[in-house]
C-alpha cells in the first residue's frame, strides 16, 4: 500500500502547486520534502510520474517541483537506490533539454537535480549527459551548464572526464553561432579551468595523483584560440565579459611558451575591454590572474607591455566612483592587486610611472595615484624600501594641494609611510608638519550624512589627520625610538596658525614625553641649543597657560595644555615639579567636574592666575620672571583675533610684573603696553586696565607714574586738537585711548592698597581721569558725547568711590568734589533714554552715588530730592520689556540696576532715620505705588519693602515718641495686598508687617520682640501667592483684622480716609480689597457697620443690577440671608421663579441661604418637596406619525434640582446635609435615573443657545447633568470626597448620564459607598427599597443595580444587611423587565466576592436562580443567560459539591452550544464557565464529567486561535482546569508552561507538544479527535479553520502507524483537498502541511 498511498498524497499536493499564493506554493514544496524525508524513493517516483503525466504543466510550477526533488536528493542521496536515481536522471535530462530557451529557471532547476544526483552517481549522470553531448552536434546550453556545475561541485570525480569533454567541445566552439550559447561555452571553460586548478592544487588528496597540467594544455590552448581570436571581438558585451572571465583561469593552464607567445596580444586586448565596459570587475580580476600567470613563467613580455598596463590600470583607479557598492569596491581591490603584482616584478618602472603623476593638478589623477602609492607602500614594502627618498621627494606638490579629497589621500599615504620608516628619512619632517597643518583646519560644522550614508564629519580631513597623528604617536614604535616626532612637534605649539591643532598636538606630546621619561632623564631634557626652532620654556609656558583660559574650546584644549605643561616641568624650571604635582591635578579635576555650560570663566581665570602667582613664588627668580614677562608681552599681538585670551594674557602680564622686583623692567613693560595697545578693541581696554590694576598692588607709584607720563606725552597730546583729523590718530581712536586710561585709573584705585589710594585720589587719580574725559577746544571745555567714554568714566568713578569708602580713614576724609561728582552722575542718568535699558551707565552711576553719599560733607535736601526723583524716574519708567528685552543680557542688567537703586535709597535714608525721613522717601514712591501700570507698582513696592526693612533694622528709639504717620503709611500699602501682581501683594504684606513692628518699636518694645498678632501676617503672606479672589480677599480680611488689633485709636481715621481713597484705585483688585478692609475695620473697631447695614445692603443690591463689581455681592448675600430668616418659603418660591438657567448672582444668593443650619434645613426640605411634587418629564410626540415620543423635562423639578446644587455647594450646609443624607441621596439618585435621555423644553434650548451673558453660570442646564452635579455636591458636602474621587477615577459620573453606561455608573456609585460610607447604607437601602413598585422602569433598574452591587462588598455582612438584601433582590426575579432580572442575577453572583462564606448556606437558592437564568426566555442570545453563566463561574468554587452535582451535567450540556456562538461574550462566558465546572468538579462526579472534558478538548484548543483575545484567554483557563481530569503529568506540564496568563502562545509549538502527549498517553482518542477537527474545517473563523488541519497534522505526526485504523483516511484526504481550495492562503498552507504529514500512515 505504501507506494499508492504516497502517490495519492504526493499527487494531492502536486495538484496544489499551481496555487496563486507564493506562501502556499512554498508550503506544498515543504510538504513534498516532508514526504521525501520519510519515503525519498516513493516521493521522487511520484514527482517523476506527475511531471511525465502533466506534460502541459507551466514552467514555473515544474521548476518548483524540480527544486523540491533537488532538496530531497541533497538530503538523501546516500539512501537513494540505483533505479530511482536512473529514473530521476532521465527525467531531469529530459526536462533540461525540452526547450531551446537559454538560461531559464526551469532548465537550471533540472540541471541542479542532475548535479545533486551526480554527487554519488557521477558515472550514470555523465553517461546520460554525455549522450546529449555528441561530437559534431551543438549541445543544449543546459548540458554545458550542468557539466560546468558538476565540475565545480565534484572536482575530484569530474576532472578525469574533462580531457574527453574538452576534446569533444573544441570542434563545437566553431559551430556555435548564437552569442548566448557562446556565453555558456565560456562559462563552462571557466569552471573547467577552475576545477582543474583546484585538482592540481590538491593532488595529495586527489584520486589520481598522476594528472598533470600538460594533459590539458593543448585543449585549453585550442579553446583559448577560439575565444581570444574570434569571440572576444564580438559586439555582445555579455559575451566579451564571459570570454575574459574564462581567459583568466585558462591562462594558468596554457603551456609556458604559448602563454609567452600570446601575452603581447592578450594583454592589450584585455586592456582594451576597459573602454567598452562600465562594469569592470571581471576584467580586472582576469587581468590579475593573467599577470600572475605571466609572472609565474617569468615572462619577458611584461616589460614591453608594462607602460600600457600602467596607463590602463591607473585610469581605472582614477575613474570617479559613483557608489560604494560591493561590486565597485571589489573591482578597485582587483585593480590594486594588479599593481601589487607589477610592484613586485618591476618596482622601478612602476614608480617612474606613478611619481610624475603626483605633479598633475587634476584631482582625480592625483587622488588615484596617491591611493595606488599607499597600497604599494603597504603591500610591496620590501621592494619599496630602497625607493623611500624618491617617494618622499615626489610628495612636494601634493602637499600644496588644497582639495579635501587630495588632502585626505595624502594623510593616508603619510600614515602608511610612518609604519614603514619613511618619516625617518630626510624630508620626513615635512610630512609631519603637513599632518599638523591639517589638524589645525577649522572644526567642521556637523553635516548630514552623505548620499551613501557616509558620515562626512568623521571622515573629514581634520578628523582623519587628528586620528593619524595620535596613532602615529602612540602605535608606531619607531616614532618613539627615533627622534622623528620628539621634540619636533613642540615647534608647532606657539605659531598661531596651528592653534586649532593644539589639543591633538598636546595629547601626542604628552604621550611622547612620558615615553621619553621612561627612557631616562637624558632623553627627555631638551637641548635648546641644538634645536633653535623650538619654543623657549617661557614661550611654551605662556602659550599653554593662555590657551587654557578657554578650556573647552578645540575639543578640550585646556586640559590637554595643562597636562603637557605638567609633563614638561623639568624643561621649564627645575623647582616646579614637586609643586605642580599638587596644584595641577586640582585644576584638571575642576575641569572634569564642569562642562562648557556650567563653568564660570571668571572663576576659572582666577584659578589660573592663582596658579601663576604660586608658580612665580616657587621660582622666586627675578631674571626668570622678567624673561617670562617679556615673552608674554611679545606674544600679545598673536591673540588679536581672540579677545578673551588676550584679555587673560594682560592679566597674566600684570600678575608677572607684580612679582618682578626690578622696577625698571616694570616701568619699561608698562610703557610699552600703553604705547602698543589696540585701544579701539573693547576687550583690550579691559585687559590693559586689569593689567595695570593687578600691577598696582605691588607697584602703585610706578603704575601711576607711567599713566601720568603717558597722559602728558606727545603721543597723547598731539591727538587732542581741533585739527586732530589731520593728525596720526582719528577722533574715534583718541576717545578709545581716553576710555582705556580712565579705566586704568579705576582699576588702579580698586586694586591698590587702600591706605595708599586715599592720599592720591583727588591729586592724581580724579584729576587725570577728568583731564581725559573733558576736552578743551580753543580754551573752552567741551564734554564728550561718546557713550563708551562716559561708561568708562562712570565705571571708574564707581571703583574709586568704593575704594574711598572701604578705606579705614574714610570717616575722617573730607571729599571736596563730592557734590560735583553727584551732579555729574545725575546728568548721566537723566541723559539715558527713558524707554530702554541698553547700557549699565544707570547702574554704575547710582552705585557711585551710593558710595559718595556716605562721604563728608552731607548733601543738601534739594540735592537729595533731585537724586531720588531722577533715579526713580530713570528706573521706574522703564517699560517691562526692558527687564528681558531680546532675552539676552537684559534681565541681569535690569536686576543689577534695581539693586543699585535700592542701595542708593537706603544710603540716603540712613542720613535721616526718623518717621519724617521715612515718610519723605515713601512719598517719593507714592505716585509709583498707585500707578495704573502693574510693573511700576511692583517695582515701587519692592523698593518700599527694602526701605522699611532697612529702617527697621537700623531703628534706635532713645525716647518714646509717637509714630504719627503710621495710619497714612499703612493705608497706602494695605490695599496693595490684593494687587493683580503676585510680587506686589507679597511686598505689600511685608510693608504692613514692617510698619506694625516699627509702631511696636516706637512704643518701646525691643527689636527682638515678636508679637503674635503681627506674626500672623507672615502666615497670611503665603495665601497671597494664590490668585484666587476668594482666598485673596479672605487673606486681606485677615490682614485687616491684624491691623485693627494693633493700630492706635488716633490713627484709625487717617487709615480709613486713606483706604477710602483706594476705592477708586485703577487696579480693581485693590479697590475690592479696600472694601473688604473697610468692612472689617468698621466691624472690629466701631458701631458704624450696624448703623449703616440697611443703607449698605440697599446700595449693593442696586449695584448687583447695574454693575459687575464683585465687592457688591457679599452685601447682597447678607441681605438675602436676613430676609430668608423671616420669610423662608416666600424667598425660596421667589428664587425658584427666577429664569432658568440661574445667573451667577442668583446662584450666589441661593448659597447665601446656607449660612445658618436651621435655615438650611428648611430650604432643603422645601426643595426636595418641590423636586418630587411634579412628574419628572412629559412625553411629547413629533408631528410625524410613527415617530418615538421625546421626553421633555418639567420646569419645577428642574429648577429645584439646580437650586439644590447651589445650596449643597455652600460649605456651611454640611451639618444639615449629614442629617438629611439618606433622603437627599435616594431622591437625587432617582432623579438622575429618570432624567437620562430627557431633553430641555424647547424654549430653554433656544435660550441656552442664545445666552451670551457673562453672568450666566458655567454649568450645563441639561436635566441629567444638573441632577448628577447636585449628587456630586451632596457627596462633597457630606464629607464623602473619597467616594466622589473613586467614582470620578472610574468615569462613573459620565457613565451615569448615558443610557448604555448608566448601570455601570450606578454600580460604581454603590461600590464606592460601600467602601467609603458603609455606615450610611442601612438608611439609604431603606430609602431605595420602596422603589420596587415604582411606575418608572428606569427607577427600578437603577435601584436594583445599586442594591446588586452592594452584595459585592463585605460591608453588608458586617451591617447584617445580607438577608434583607437577598430577600429584596429575589423578590425582583419575577419583574417584568429583563434588565431587572439580569441585574438580580448579577447581584446574587456578587456574593462570591462580598460574602463568600455565606454562599454555601444559600447555595441551593443561588444555583436554582442561576440555572433558571440559563433557560430564561426563548432568545438564543439572552442577556439573562449570559449573566447566569458569568454568575455561575463566580459561585461554583463556593457551593456544596452535592448541590453542584445536581446541576452539573445539565449546566455543561446547556452551555456547550455557546462554545461556537457568533457573539464573543457568549463564547467567553461559556468557555470560562466550563473551566470553572472542571475546577469545581471532584469526587464522584469526575467520572461523569470526564466525557465532557474529552468532548471539549478540541474546541478549546482550536479557539486558542479565536480572533477575540478574551475568548483565547478563557480557553487558556479552561484547558488548565481540564487537564487534571486527564491524569497526564506531561500534558499538564505542557499546559502550564504554554498557557500562563499574560504569556504569548506560540500556537504551533504548543499544539505540537500537546498532540505528542495526547498520542503517547491516549492513542485511542486519535479517531475521535480527528473527526472533531473535521467539523472545524468549515469554521467561519479563518484562524480556527487553519488551526484544525494543523491540529490534525500534529496528531498524525505523533500517532503510531498502527493507530491509522482509527482514522478514515479517505474522508480526511478529501477534506484536506477541499481545504486546499479555501479562499484564505493560510488555510491552504496548513492543509498542504498536514497532507505532508500523512506519510506517517503509509
Amino acid at each position: 500500500m505504501t507506494r499508492p498511498y504516497i502517490k495519492r498524497l504526493s499527487f494531492t499536493l502536486l495538484d496544489s502547486i499551481t496555487d496563486k499564493d507564493p506562501m502556499v506554493q512554498e508550503q506544498v514544496c515543504s510538504a513534498l520534502c516532508s514526504l521525501g524525508d520519510a519515503q525519498p524513493d516513493e516521493t521522487l517516483h511520484a514527482c517523476e510520474e506527475y511531471l511525465r503525466q502533466h506534460d502541459k504543466l507551466a514552467h514555473p510550477y515544474r521548476t518548483k517541483i524540480l527544486r523540491a526533488m533537488e532538496t530531497v536528493l541533497s538530503s538523501h542521496i546516500h539512501d537513494l537506490d540505483k533505479d530511482t536515481a536512473g529514473a530521476v536522471i532521465l527525467l531531469a535530462t529530459s526536462e533540461m533539454t525540452r526547450t531551446k530557451e537559454l538560461d531559464c529557471d526551469w532548465q537550471q532547476a533540472a540541471g541542479s537535480v542532475l548535479v545533486a544526483v551526480g554527487k554519488r552517481f557521477t558515472n550514470q549522470v555523465m553517461e546520460e549527459v554525455l549522450s546529449r553531448f555528441q561530437p559534431g552536434m551543438l549541445p543544449h546550453s543546459s548540458v554545458l551548464h550542468t557539466l560546468a556545475n558538476l565540475s565545480v561541485s565534484n572536482a575530484f570525480d569530474m576532472v578525469p572526464f574533462l580531457p574527453s569533454i574538452l576534446s569533444t567541445m573544441l570542434p563545437m566552439l566553431g559551430m556555435a553561432k548564437q552569442d548566448a550559447l557562446k556565453v555558456v561555452f565560456c562559462g563552462a571553460l571557466q569552471h573547467f579551468s577552475e576545477s582543474i586548478l583546484e585538482y592540481l592544487a590538491n593532488l595529495d588528496q586527489a584520486p589520481d595523483p598522476t594528472v598533470r597540467k600538460d594533459t590539458f594544455g593543448a585543449d585549453i590552448f585550442g579553446a583559448y584560440d577560439v575565444l581570444f581570436h574570434h569571440w572576444l571581438q564580438s559586439r555582445d558585451a555579455k559575451l566579451r565579459l564571459a570570454v575574459v572571465a574564462a581567459l583568466g583561469p585558462m591562462s594558468h593552464l596554457l603551456p609556458s611558451e604559448r602563454l609567452e607567445e600570446q601575452l603581447p596580444k592578450l594583454l592589450p586586448a584585455v586592456l582594451g575591454l576597459y573602454k567598452k565596459h562600465a562594469e569592470t570587475f571581471q576584467i580586472s580580476k582576469s587581468l590579475g590572474q593573467i599577470l600572475e600567470a605571466a609572472v609565474n613563467v617569468s615572462s619577458r613580455t611584461l616589460e614591453v607591455q608594462l607602460d600600457a598596463l600602467l596607463v590602463a590600470l591607473h585610469a581605472q583607479i582614477c575613474v570617479p566612483v559613483e557608489s560604494s557598492s560591493p561590486l565597485v569596491m571589489n573591482s578597485q581591490k582587483e585593480v590594486l592587486r594588479c599593481f601589487t603584482v607589477l610592484a613586485c616584478c618591476s618596482p622601478d618602472r612602476l614608480l617612474a610611472f606613478l611619481l610624475p603623476r603626483l605633479d598633475t593638478s587634476n584631482e582625480r589623477l592625483r587622488v588615484g595615484t596617491l591611493q595606488i602609492l599607499r597600497h604599494i607602500i603597504n603591500s610591496a614594502a620590501a621592494q619599496m624600501e630602497a625607493k623611500q627618498p624618491f617617494i618622499l621627494s615626489s610628495m612636494r606638490l601634493p602637499l600644496l594641494d588644497t582639495n579635501d579629497k587630495v588632502k585626505r589621500a595624502v594623510v593616508q599615504v603619510i600614515s602608511a609611510m610612518a609604519h614603514h620608516g619613511y618619516l625617518e628619512q630626510p624630508g620626513g619632517e615635512v610630512m609631519v608638519e603637513y599632518i599638523v597643518q591639517q589638524c589645525a583646519l577649522p572644526a567642521e560644522e556637523p553635516e548630514k550624512p552623505g548620499p551613501d550614508g557616509e558620515d562626512l564629519a568623521a571622515d573629514s580631513v581634520r578628523a582623519v589627520s587628528i586620528r593619524t597623528l595620535y596613532l602615529v604617536s602612540t602605535t608606531v614604535d619607531r616614532m618613539n625610538s627615533v627622534s622623528v616626532l620628539w621634540p619636533y612637534l613642540l615647534e608647532f605649539l606657539t605659531p598661531v596658525r596651528f592653534t586649532a591643532a593644539l589639543t591633538p598636538l598636546c595629547r601626542s606630546l604628552v604621550h611622547l614625553a612620558l615615553k621619553r621619561q621612561e627612557a631616562g632623564a637624558d632623553d627627555f631634557l631638551i637641548q635648546y641649543n641644538a634645536n633653535a626652532n623650538l619654543p623657549s620654556p617661557f614661550a611654551m609656558t605662556t602659550r599653554l597657560l593662555v590657551v587654557s583660559s578657554n578650556p573647552y574650546l578645540g575639543d578640550g584644549r585646556g586640559a590637554a595644555s595643562l597636562r603637557l605643561l605638567k609633563v614638561m616641568h623639568q624643561n621649564i624650571h627645575p623647582f616646579l615639579g614637586q609643586r605642580w604635582e599638587t596644584t595641577m591635578p586640582v585644576l584638571l579635576e575642576y575641569l572634569d567636574e564642569h562642562t562648557e555650560e556650567s563653568l564660570s570663566l571668571k572663576e576659572w581665570e582666577e584659578k589660573l592666575l592663582m596658579f601663576l602667582r604660586d608658580t612665580l613664588t616657587v621660582v622666586s627668580d627675578n631674571i626668570w620672571i622678567c624673561q617670562l614677562s617679556q615673552e608674554m608681552c611679545k606674544q600679545l599681538p598673536s591673540y588679536s583675533g581672540t579677545p578673551q585670551e588676550k584679555n587673560f594674557l594682560y592679566k597674566c602680564i600684570g600678575t608677572t610684573l607684580g612679582a618682578a622686583s626690578s622696577k625698571e623692567v616694570v616701568r619699561k613693560h608698562l610703557r610699552e603696553l600703553l604705547e602698543t595697545a589696540r585701544y579701539q578693541e573693547e576687550a583690550e581696554q579691559e585687559g590693559l586696565a586689569c593689567c595695570f590694576g593687578i600691577c598696582a598692588i605691588t607697584h602703585l607709584e610706578d603704575t601711576l607714574a607711567q599713566l601720568e607720563d603717558f597722559v602728558r606725552s606727545d603721543v597723547f597730546r598731539k591727538s587732542t586738537g581741533i585739527f586732530s583729523i589731520f593728525k596720526d590718530r582719528s577722533e574715534h581712536e583718541v576717545e578709545r585711548m581716553k576710555s582705556s586710561l580712565i579705566l586704568c585709573y579705576g582699576h588702579v584705585a580698586a586694586q591698590a592698597p587702600r591706605e595708599l589710594v586715599l592720599a592720591r585720589v583727588e591729586s592724581d587719580i580724579l584729576r587725570n581721569m577728568f583731564q581725559c574725559f573733558n576736552t578743551k577746544v580753543l580754551g573752552i571745555k567741551v564734554e564728550t558725547k561718546d557713550p563708551a567714554l562716559k561708561l568708562c568714566l562712570v565705571q571708574s568713578l564707581c571703583m574709586v568711590s568704593q575704594a574711598m569708602c572701604s578705606s579705614a580713614q574714610a570717616s575722617s576724609f573730607h571729599f571736596s568734589r563730592k557734590t560735583e561728582l553727584v551732579t555729574q552722575m545725575m546728568e548721566f542718568i537723566r541723559a539715558e533714554p527713558p524707554d530702554c535699558l541698553r547700557t549699565p551707565i544707570r547702574k554704575k552711576a547710582m552705585l557711585a552715588c551710593t558710595y559718595l553719599v556716605n562721604l563728608e560733607p552731607a548733601l543738601e535736601e534739594q540735592t537729595q530730592a533731585d537724586v531720588v526723583h531722577s533715579c526713580l524716574h530713570s528706573v521706574m519708567a522703564l517699560p517691562p520689556e526692558a527687564e528681558g528685552e531680546d532675552g539676552i543680557g537684559r534681565e541681569p542688567l535690569y536686576l543689577d540696576t534695581v539693586c543699585a537703586l535700592e542701595d542708593l535709597l537706603t544710603s540716603l535714608l540712613r542720613q535721616n532715620m526718623t518717621p519724617q525721613g521715612l515718610q519723605i522717601m515713601v512719598e517719593h514712591l507714592s505716585p509709583w505705588i498707585k500707578s495704573p501700570r502693574g510693573h511700576e507698582r511692583a517695582r515701587a513696592l519692592g523698593l518700599g519693602a527694602c526701605l522699611l526693612e532697612f529702617f527697621q533694622e537700623h531703628l534706635h528709639v532713645s525716647t518714646l515718641v509717637p509714630f504719627h504717620n503710621l495710619g497714612l503709611l499703612v493705608g497706602l500699602f494695605a490695599p496693595r495686598c490684593a494687587d493683580t501682581w503676585t510680587t506686589t501683594r507679597q511686598e505689600a504684606v511685608g510693608c504692613v508687617y514692617s510698619l506694625l513692628y516699627l509702631q511696636l518699636g516706637y512704643e518701646g518694645f525691643s527689636r527682638d520682640h515678636r508679637d503674635d498678632v503681627a506674626e500672623r501676617l507672615l502666615t497670611l503672606k503665603d495665601g497671597l501667592v494664590n490668585p484666587d479672589p476668594t482666598i485673596l480677599f479672605h487673606t486681606c480680611h485677615s490682614i485687616a483684622q491684624v491691623i485693627s488689633k494693633r493700630l492706635p485709636s488716633d490713627q484709625l481715621i487717617s487709615l480709613l480716609l486713606t483706604v477710602f481713597e483706594s476705592l477708586g484705585d485703577p487696579d480693581k483688585n485693590c479697590s475690592r480689597a479696600a472694601t473688604v478692609m473697610i468692612n472689617c475695620l468698621l466691624k472690629e473697631r466701631g458701631n458704624v457697620l450696624l448703623e449703616k447695614v440697611p443703607e449698605i445692603v440697599s446700595v449693593l443690591r442696586a449695584k448687583l443690577r447695574d454693575t459687575q463689581e464683585e465687592h457688591v455681592l457679599p452685601a447682597a448675600q447678607h441681605s438675602v440671608y436676613l430676609l430668608a430668616s423671616q420669610h423662608c418659603e416666600a424667598v425660596v418660591s421667589s428664587l425658584l421663579g427666577s429664569p432658568l438657567p440661574f445667573d451667577s448672582h442668583t446662584c450666589a444668593l441661593w448659597r447665601a441661604l446656607a449660612v445658618e443650619p436651621g435655615l438650611t434645613a428648611q430650604v432643603l426640605e422645601l426643595l426636595l418637596e418641590k423636586m418630587s411634587k411634579d412628574v419628572p418629564f412629559k412625553e411629547s410626540r413629533a408631528f410625524l406619525l410613527g415617530s418615538t415620543a421625546d421626553r421633555v423635562a418639567t420646569l419645577l423639578p428642574l429648577a429645584a434640582t439646580c437650586a439644590l446644587y447651589e445650596v449643597l455647594s455652600a460649605p456651611s450646609s454640611g451639618t444639615v446635609v449629614l442629617e438629611l443624607y439618606p433622603q437627599l441621596f435616594a431622591a437625587l439618585l432617582l432623579r438622575v435615573s429618570c432624567t437620562v435621555g430627557v431633553q430641555l423644553p424647547r424654549n430653554l434650548q433656544a435660550k441656552e443657545r442664545r445666552s451670551t451673558s457673562p453672568a450666566r453660570a458655567a454649568r450645563n442646564l441639561d436635566p441629567c447633568s444638573s441632577a448628577v452635579d447636585a449628587l456630586q455636591a451632596l457627596l462633597l458636602r457630606s464629607g464623602s470626597q473619597d467616594m466622589l474621587r473613586c467614582v470620578e477615577l472610574e468615569r462613573g459620573w459620565e457613565l451615569l448620564k448615558t443610557s448604555s453606561g448608566h448601570e455601570d455608573g450606578v454600580a460604581q456609585l454603590a461600590s464606592s459607598m460601600a467602601k467609603y460610607a458603609g455606615p450610611r447604607l442601612p438608611l439609604v437601602m431603606k430609602a431605595l427599597g420602596c422603589t420596587q413598585n415604582s411606575v418608572y422602569e428606569i427607577q427600578r433598574v437603577t435601584s436594583t443595580a445599586f442594591l446588586a452591587e452592594l452584595l459585592s462588598s463585605n460591608v453588608v455582612n458586617d451591617l447584617m444587611l445580607l438577608e434583607p438584601l437577598l430577600d429584596n433582590l429575589t423578590a425582583r426575579l419575577k419583574d417584568s423587565s429583563a434588565s431587572v432580572r439580569r441585574l438580580v442575577l448579577r447581584g446574587l453572583a456578587n456574593m462570591a466576592s462580598g460574602s463568600p462564606d455565606k454562599v454555601r448556606a444559600h447555595g441551593p437558592q443561588l444555583l436554582t436562580a442561576m440555572v433558571s437564568g440559563l433557560d430564561d426566555g426563548d432568545e438564543p442570545h439572552s442577556p439573562v443567560a449570559l449573566e447566569a453563566m458569568v454568575g455561575l463561574s463566580r459561585l461554583l468554587d463556593l457551593v456544596e459539591p452535592w448541590d453542584l452535582r445536581l446541576v452539573l451535567l445539565h449546566t455543561t450540556i446547556r452551555i456547550r452550544p455557546f462554545f461556537d456562538s457568533e457573539k464573543v461574550e457568549f463564547r467567553t462566558a461559556s468557555i470560562r464557565l466550563f473551566g470553572h465546572l472542571n475546577k469545581a468538579c471532584h469526587g464522584d462526579c469526575e467520572d461523569v464529567f470526564l466525557e465532557q472534558v474529552v468532548g471539549g478538548l478540541v474546541p478549546l484548543l482550536l479557539h486558542l486561535r479565536d480572533p477575540q483575545v478574551p475568548v483565547a484567554s478563557a480557553c487558556k483557563f479552561a484547558l488548565c482546569m481540564c487537564v487534571p481530569h486527564l491524569e497526564c503529568a506531561e500534558l499538564a506540564a505542557a499546559f502550564y508552561k504554554y498557557l500562563q496568563e499574560g504569556r504569548s502562545v506560540h500556537f504551533g509549538e504548543f499544539l505540537n507538544s500537546t498532540c505528542k502527549h495526547l498520542m503517547h498517553h491516549f492513542p485511542d482518542l486519535l479517531g475521535r479527535l480527528v473527526s472533531t477537527n473535521l467539523f472545524y474545517f468549515k469554521s467561519s473563523w479563518d484562524d480556527v479553520r487553519a488551526a484544525a488541519p494543523m491540529f490534525t497534522g500534529f496528531l498524525v505526526l505523533h500517532a503510531e502507524p498502527e493507530q491509522k485504523t482509527q482514522v478514515d483516511l479517505e474522508q480526511l484526504i478529501v477534506a484536506l483537498q477541499l481545504l486546499l481550495k479555501d479562499p484564505v492562503p493560510g488555510v491552504r498552507e496548513k492543509a498542504a502541511e498536514t497532507l505532508g504529514r500523512l506519510v506517517k500512515f503509509a
